[in-house]
C-alpha cells in the first residue's frame, strides 16, 4: 500500500451496505458491494510476448489455455481480529500487510506497523491461531533493517542460496536476508533489487509510482510482481543464479481503465499440483477494498479472470460472513497460507483455502488521519464443500 502519499481524513461508513453485503455472503453479488461493471470490463492482459488481449468474463474459464476451471464462487467466513496493537503501545494506530509462513510448527508473520513515529515493520510467531492474539511484536527497526519508512512485507525462504528473504518497500523495492527466520536480530541492512529506476516505472511527468513487491520463482527465473495505484500491474525478471540481481526493466502485465479496479497488494501463487498459477489484485469499491483473482498456466502467460462472481470476485464484503460482530470494512492486502515456505509460493487446492488480511475495525463517526487508521489482522477461511468446490480447490486431484 502506497503510505508516503496518501494523507487525508477518513470518516467511519461502516453502514448498512457493508452489514448486507456480509451477511449475504452471496456469489452473485457485485464485487465490493457496489460496483456493477461485468468481469474484466475495459482491462486489458498482456502476455510475456507482448500481445494484449481482452480478459473477459464468462462462466467458465480456460485457465492459460489447459485446466477447465469451474464457474464456482468463492465464500468465506472471518475470524475475530487476531492480530492488534499491543494495549500499551499507544504509539501504534494499526498493523497490515501482513506476510506468513509456517516453518519449524509456528506461524511467523512479519507486517507493517502505522504509528506516531511513521511506518515500520514488525514480526510475530506462535504455534497456534488460538496464541496470535497476545504473541509478541518485534519491532524490526531494532535490527539492522533499522528504522526509516519500511512497508509492505513478503516473507519467504530462497532454497538455492539457504536464505530467507524479507522484501519491502521503502521507497523503492528492498530486501533484507537472514539464516534463520525465528531470530528477528538477524536480518541484514536493506538493498535495493534496482541499482536505478527503470523508466518503465514513471509517468510522463517522471514521477516514480511502484508499490507492494511481491517476488515469486518457477525453475528457472524469479519474477518481482508490483502494483502502481493507478490501474497497472507489472513484472520485472531475473534468472534464479543471478537472484536477486539483475531484474530486467519491468513489463507491463495487466491494466484497468478505471485504477479502483486494479489496485494494489497483488500476491501471485502456484497451485500444488497443478501447472496453474493465481494472482490476487487488491481493488476498491463502495463498500470497501476486496480482492480479484486471475489465473495463467506460467507466470510469463496471459493471466485470465478466475469466473463465477462479478469482477472476479476472490474475497470482499459481498462474500465473507462473520461469526458476530462484522468487524471489518472490507477485505484488504494480505496473503494466503502457504502450504509450503519456499521462494515457488505454492498453495494446496486440496486444503480449505485461507487468507490472513488486513481488515479496517473503525469506530462509528471518529475522524481519522490517514496513519491512524484502526487496521487489525483477520483470517478469512473458505467455506467450499466437495460438492461444490470454488474455483481453486476445484483443481484439487487427490
Amino acid at each position: 500500500m502506497n503510505k508516503r502519499t496518501k494523507h487525508f481524513i477518513v470518516f467511519s461508513i461502516f453502514g448498512a451496505s457493508l452489514v448486507t453485503g456480509c451477511a449475504g455472503g452471496g456469489g452473485g453479488d457485485s464485487a465490493g458491494g457496489g460496483a456493477t461493471s461485468t468481469a474484466g470490463g475495459g482491462m486489458t492482459s498482456t502476455a510475456g510476448s507482448g500481445t494484449a488481449s481482452t480478459a473477459g468474463g464468462g462462466t467458465t474459464s480456460t485457465a492459460g489455455g489447459g485446466t477447465t476451471i469451474p464457474a464456482v464462487p468463492f465464500k468465506w467466513t472471518s475470524s475475530d481480529p487476531l492480530i492488534k496493537p499491543p494495549v500499551d503501545a499507544k504509539q501504534i494506530f494499526g498493523v497490515k500487510d501482513p506476510s506468513i509462513v509456517y516453518f519449524d510448527n509456528r506461524y511467523h508473520v512479519f507486517m507493517t506497523i502505522a504509528g506516531s513515529a511513521g511506518w515500520g515493520i514488525a514480526y510475530t510467531s506462535f504455534a497456534d491461531w488460538n496464541e496470535a492474539p497476545n504473541a509478541t511484536l518485534y519491532m524490526l527497526d531494532q535490527s539492522p533493517i533499522g528504522p526509516g519508512y519500511r512497508a509492505a512485507p513478503q516473507v519467504f525462504y530462497f532454497a538455492p542460496q539457504k536464505l530467507w528473504y524479507l522484501i519491502f518497500q521503502g521507497g523503492d523495492p528492498l530486501y533484507s536476508t537472514s539464516t534463520d527466520i525465528r531470530d528477528p536480530s538477524l536480518w541484514t541492512p536493506p538493498q535495493p533489487f534496482y541499482p536505478t529506476i527503470p523508466d518503465s516505472v514513471k509517468d510522463a511527468d517522471g514521477n516514480v509510482t511502484w508499490l507492494d513487491f511481491w517476488n515469486i520463482c518457477d525453475d528457472k527465473k524469479c519474477h518481482l510482481f508490483f502494483t502502481n495505484d493507478h490501474g497497472s500491474f507489472f513484472r520485472g525478471e531475473t534468472t534464479i543464479e543471478n537472484f536477486p540481481h539483475g531484474f530486467a526493466a519491468p513489463i507491463l502485465v495487466m491494466k484497468e481503465e478505471n485504477p479502483d479496479d486494479l489496485f494494489e497488494a497483488s500476491n501471485t501463487y502456484k497451485i500444488t499440483g497443478t501447472s496453474q498459477y493465481l494472482t490476487l489484485v487488491e481493488a476498491s469499491g463502495p463498500s470497501g477494498r476486496y480482492f480479484r483473482a486471475w489465473t495463467a498456466d506460467s507466470l510469463t502467460g496471459n493471466w485470465q479472470p478466475v469466473p463465477g462472481a462479478e469482477k472476479n470476485l476472490f474475497a470482499g464484503a459481498a462474500n465473507v460472513t462473520f461469526n458476530g460482530r462484522i468487524w471489518s470494512q472490507g477485505i484488504s492486502h494480505g496473503e494466503m497460507i502457504r502450504d509450503g515456505f519456499d521462494q515457488t509460493l505454492s498453495i494446496d487446492p486440496c486444503q480449505p483455502l485461507k487468507f490472513l488480511y488486513q481488515g479496517l475495525d473503525l469506530e462509528k463517526d471518529k475522524m481519522y488521519e490517514y496513519i491512524e487508521l484502526p487496521y487489525r489482522l483477520g483470517l478469512i477461511s473458505a467455506t467450499s464443500t466437495a460438492a461444490a468446490p470454488n474455483a481453486i480447490s476445484a483443481l484439487c486431484t487427490q
